[in-house]
C-alpha cells in the first residue's frame, strides 16, 4: 500500500506540472498572435523582429503535435509511468537506508543487557532491510549459529528481490520508448512515399511532412530512453550500496552472535 501511494504521488506531481505548463501556454499564445499580426505582412525583417522568443514548453508542445499525437502520446506515457516507477524506487531505497553501525551497536548492547529477545525487539523497531535480516537470523538463534547464517543468506536474497522490484518494468519502458520512435519513423516514411505517389512529383514540400514525423518521433523516443536509463543506473547504484551494507552487517552480526554464544 505504501508503494502504491508513492507511485500515485509521483504521477500526480508530474500531471500537475504538465497542467501548469499548458496553462502558461494558454496565457502566452494570445500575446504572441497579436505581436505577429501587428507586423507588416510584406516586411520579413519586421516580422522576425516582432516575433517573441518561443518558450521551451510551447516549442515542445508544437513538436509534440507535429510528431503525431498517436505515437507521441505513447512515448509520453512511457516517460510518465517510467519516471513514476523510478521515483517510487528512489524513495523506497532512500527510506530503506539506515545507519548499520548504530544498529549493530544497539543489537550488541541489547544482547548484553537483555539477551536474544531484547535484540529481536531492537530489530523489530528498526526500519530497513538490514534490520529485517537481523530479525530473521535472531529467530533461529536457538537452532545454532550455522542455521542463523543460512537463514540470513536466504532472507538476504528475499530483500534483494524486494529492492529490485519494479526494475524490470523500468527496463521495459527504456526498450519500448525508442522502439515506438522507430515505428513512428517507419510510418512517417510510408506517409512521405504515399504523398509522393499522390502528387506524382518528388519535391521538398511533399516529402517534408512525413520526414518531420519520422525524425521527431525518433528523437522523442531516444530522449525518453536516455532519461529513464539515467534513473535506472542511479537506482542500481543505490541497490549496490544497500547490498554491500547488508552483507557487511550480516558478517558482523554473525561475529557478535558467536561471541555472545561463547559466553
Amino acid at each position: 500500500m505504501k508503494k502504491f501511494f508513492m507511485l500515485l504521488a509521483a504521477m500526480t506531481l508530474m500531471v500537475f506540472t504538465a497542467n501548469t505548463a499548458v496553462a502558461q501556454d494558454a496565457q502566452q499564445a494570445p500575446a504572441a498572435e497579436e505581436t505577429v499580426a501587428a507586423a507588416p505582412a510584406n516586411d520579413l525583417a519586421a516580422l522576425t523582429e516582432a516575433a517573441p522568443e518561443v518558450p521551451l514548453n510551447q516549442a515542445l508542445k508544437t513538436k509534440f503535435i507535429e510528431g503525431g499525437a498517436g505515437f507521441m502520446s505513447l512515448i509520453i506515457i512511457c516517460l510518465i509511468i517510467g519516471l513514476a516507477l523510478c521515483i517510487e524506487r528512489i524513495l523506497t531505497l532512500t527510506f530503506a537506508k539506515y545507519n548499520t553501525k548504530k544498529l549493530l551497536e544497539n543489537v550488541e548492547k541489547a544482547l548484553a543487557e537483555g539477551g536474544v529477545d531484547a535484540a529481536k525487539e531492537v530489530c523489530r523497531n528498526t526500519r530497513g532491510p538490514v534490520a529485517s535480516i537481523f530479525y530473521q537470523g535472531l529467530l533461529r538463534y536457538d537452532q545454532g549459529i550455522d542455521v542463523v547464517e543460512k537463514n540470513i543468506v536466504s532472507y538476504g536474497s528475499v530483500q534483494m528481490s524486494e529492492m529490485e522490484n519494479g526494475l524490470s518494468w523500468i527496463s521495459l519502458f527504456i526498450a519500448i520508448a525508442p522502439s515506438l520512435g522507430f515505428l513512428g519513423t517507419v510510418i512517417g516514411m510510408i506517409q512521405a512515399f504515399d504523398a509522393i505517389q499522390a502528387a506524382g512529383d518528388i519535391s521538398p514540400n511533399v516529402v517534408a511532412g512525413g520526414m518531420k514525423v519520422a525524425l521527431i518521433t525518433t528523437v522523442a523516443g531516444l530522449i525518453v530512453a536516455m532519461i529513464l536509463q539515467v534513473f535506472y543506473n542511479y537506482i542500481l547504484a543505490k541497490i549496490d550500496t544497500l547490498t554491500v551494507d547488508m552483507e557487511d552487517s550480516s558478517i558482523s552480526l554473525i561475529d557478535i552472535l558467536t561471541k555472545y554464544n561463547a559466553k
